[in-house]
């Protein structure tokens, strides 16, 4: 006897492999949307060559994705906005500069900014500079930030490499320079040469920044901080052209001219043609061998030193020496045709 068919069975025939089909069909749609996502997220970005970007103090995301849009690091600001949703990320996002390698992915973007690991800035303070020049040397960085109420006592900053992130503090920054120095000189000063004219640190710091004006020779420094030493020994005073350059500028910039003789004989307490001893105060900002150079002088007889025309110094124990030494040095000037009565090593000495 034959049996008719049910016609939901056959129905249902039809209807489970279609199913099926369509289930495997979302399947690997979702797997392709999912292996879509995950290439937007993990894979190279679109960004062509390395960039440096700033994300302002106080950003939100929204602001965030849209920098990193405009810069084209990412593709769009939904993709930047949807990843931070998903890792929570929204409010680890950190301000500061950042330097973003070309192609980095959406992920690796995000992990940089949570990080904080920000672009580290340089800058370099030259020895001998005054603490106005130091300030003025700070205000034209345009990585740096805040304003400089007060410029630190002279001789109070210590000269070297300093680094620092974008939007650092201005007064932060001289503070550093500040405990630098005071570390610095605290250790030079346990460790200074015995018998020294020096009572105090102050006076160490003092003596330093005249070394430092006087020579640019680094292998010179602790010659001419015997010299210095010498004369203070001697009762002899110091006669030091950088101490009367101070003296008529205040330490606000350099001399435009050839100091003459009327300068020699200025009245003023950095003058050290007329007064005895150590002026009141530094001169400039000494960098680290100048101070150890005037904690440790050479020793040494001579009390004189003048130019010798290869940037260095003739040094003399004697006058006499020292004349000979000072009309070699007016003879080379005269070839080379300087005029005016010139520095240090042309003024008069006793």
């Amino acid at each position: 006897m034959s049996v008719t068919p049910d016609p939901s069975e056959k129905r249902r025939r039809r209807v489970l492999p279609a199913a099926a089909l369509l289930l495997l069909l979302l399947a690997v749609l979702a797997a392709g949307a999912l292996s879509w996502v995950q290439d937007r997220y993990t894979g190279p970005g679109p960004l062509a060559a390395d960039t440096t970007l700033v994300i302002p103090r106080g950003s939100g995301v929204q602001a965030i994705a849209g920098q990193l849009a405009a810069a084209g690091i990412v593709r769009t600001e939904w993709e930047v906005l949807a990843a931070a949703r998903y890792r929570e990320s929204a409010r680890r996002l950190k301000a500061g500069e950042y330097a973003f390698p070309a192609g980095i992915s959406l992920q690796g973007a995000l992990d940089l900014l949570e990080s904080g690991r920000t672009v580290v800035r340089r800058l370099t303070v030259p020895e001998g500079l005054t603490s106005d020049q130091i300030v003025d040397l700070l205000r034209a960085e345009p990585a740096l930030a805040g304003e400089v109420a007060d410029v630190p006592a002279e001789g109070s900053l210590l000269p070297e490499t300093y680094h620092f992130s974008w939007g650092d503090d201005r007064g932060d920054l001289l503070r550093r320079m500040q405990s630098a120095m005071e570390r610095t000189l605290a250790d030079l000063w346990v460790a200074r040469a015995p018998d020294l004219p020096l009572e105090t640190p102050q006076q160490a710091v003092i003596l330093a920044s005249i070394v430092e004006k006087e020579t640019g020779v680094a292998a010179e420094r602790a010659k001419v901080a015997g010299v210095f030493v010498n004369r203070l020994r001697a009762g002899m005073r110091l006669q030091s052209d950088p101490t009367v350059i101070y003296g008529l500028t205040g330490g606000k910039g350099a001399l435009d001219r050839l100091l003459t003789r009327a300068d020699w004989q200025h009245d003023s307490a950095y003058n050290t043609y007329v007064i005895d001893g150590l002026p009141p105060g530094p001169i400039a900002n000494p960098g680290r061998e100048s101070l150890a150079a005037a904690l440790n002088p050479e020793k040494h007889g001579f009390v004189y030193f003048v130019a010798d025309g290869s940037g260095g110094h003739a040094f003399a124990e004697t006058l006499e020496q020292h004349n000979r030494n000072v009309a070699a040095w007016r003879r080379l000037r005269q070839e080379r045709g300087d005029q005016g009565d010139g520095p240090t090593e042309t003024a008069p000495q006793k």
